[in-house]
């Protein structure tokens, strides 16, 4: 049996305890077919003493820096630092850390963690993220890093960005899809009870409006498509399952979803067909059927523009990946 990808969490001064349990509950809950854990998750410190978090309380770890030696992915959580507090983003004993990465380490910041990436010159050169507050200030002090704040994360391959708190979460559940599918990827979101998957592109912010008790909402339009994406779906159709106008239900949509119906439709298309790709040994001509493109010319434009691959690319690399012997 193959060793479990090890997974080190570095927990600094000041660390926000919802962002340090992220990865141990995403990466922790992945298990393989037979159960087995496809992750190992360890936390660390600086000295392997106790750390103190952002809230009134500190944590025990039981690890020091030399656990970063052993890490396959490394994760840097967020931790309290206001951007002008006069403290250094990469002081001595942090950087002579970083400095026990083994080539090849998977790098992942959530949040403001990111500024410690770029404060080692790991960000120069490359398209980042950070918490959209925090993007001005990060590009100020960073000129070599191209920022973009609009975005939940971005993947660099062996550098990931993500921005504030839940885009977190979405990172962790992009690699676990990325490193084992998305039937392993679907039932580590069911478990953890989070969305299986949010494209990376989407925008961090959106107003998303409490509706008033008694307003109708698109939530059971949008179940009520998802059973039904092979088949061609208009926003006049939608708009009448909803009981809604047109124009009314347009609204509430992009309030709820943060786009528009047909952007949404896509979306989900694209995300049933990538599913079925990993999956299904269906022809890809099925796929764009089951998935409502209509043809594969279609569907590969689709995929080609969100994942830069065709269909049959990405299904051999997700098979490969299920090949592979985990790391």
């Amino acid at each position: 049996m193959q060793a479990a990808h090890r997974v080190v969490v570095l927990a600094l001064d000041g660390v926000y305890p919802f962002e340090l349990g992220i990865p141990v509950r995403i990466f922790g809950t992945a298990t393989g077919r037979d159960g087995e854990p496809l992750y190992e998750v360890i936390t660390c410190g600086l000295d392997g003493g106790p750390v103190r978090t952002g809230a009134d309380f500190a944590i025990a770890v039981e690890h020091g820096a030399e656990a970063i030696e052993t890490a396959d992915t490394l994760v840097i959580p967020p931790f309290d630092r206001a951007p002008d507090d006069g403290r250094e983003w990469l002081p001595e004993p942090l950087a002579a850390a970083l400095g026990r990465l083994r080539p090849g380490t998977r790098l992942v910041s959530l949040c403001t963690a990111s500024y410690i990436l770029a404060a080692a010159g790991l960000l120069d050169g490359r398209r980042a993220t950070t918490h959209w507050n925090e993007a001005e200030e990060f590009q100020r002090l960073f000129p070599k890093v191209e920022v973009d704040p609009d975005v939940l994360f971005v993947d660099g391959g062996d550098v990931l960005t993500a921005a504030g708190v839940a885009a977190g979460i979405d990172l962790c559940m992009h690699i676990v899809r990325h490193d084992h599918g998305s039937e392993i990827a679907n039932r580590v979101a069911r478990r953890c009870v989070v969305p299986p998957w949010r494209e990376g592109g989407q925008a961090q912010f959106i107003e998303r409006p409490v509706p008033e008790a008694s307003a109708a909402t698109t939530a059971a339009t949008r179940e009520w498509a998802l059973e039904r994406l092979h088949r061609p779906l208009t926003l006049s159709e939608l708009a009448a399952h909803a009981r809604m106008s047109v124009r009314t239900f347009s609204r509430r949509f992009r309030d709820e979803v943060g786009m528009t119906p047909g952007q949404w439709l896509a979306q989900q298309r694209i995300e049933h067909a990538r599913r079925l790709l990993e999956t299904t040994d269906l022809p890809v001509d099925r796929v764009a059927a089951e998935a409502g493109f209509g043809t594969a010319a279609s569907m590969r434009q689709h995929l080609a523009a969100t994942i830069g691959v065709s269909p049959s690319a990405y299904r051999l690399t997700f098979r490969a990946n299920d090949r592979a012997p985990v790391a």
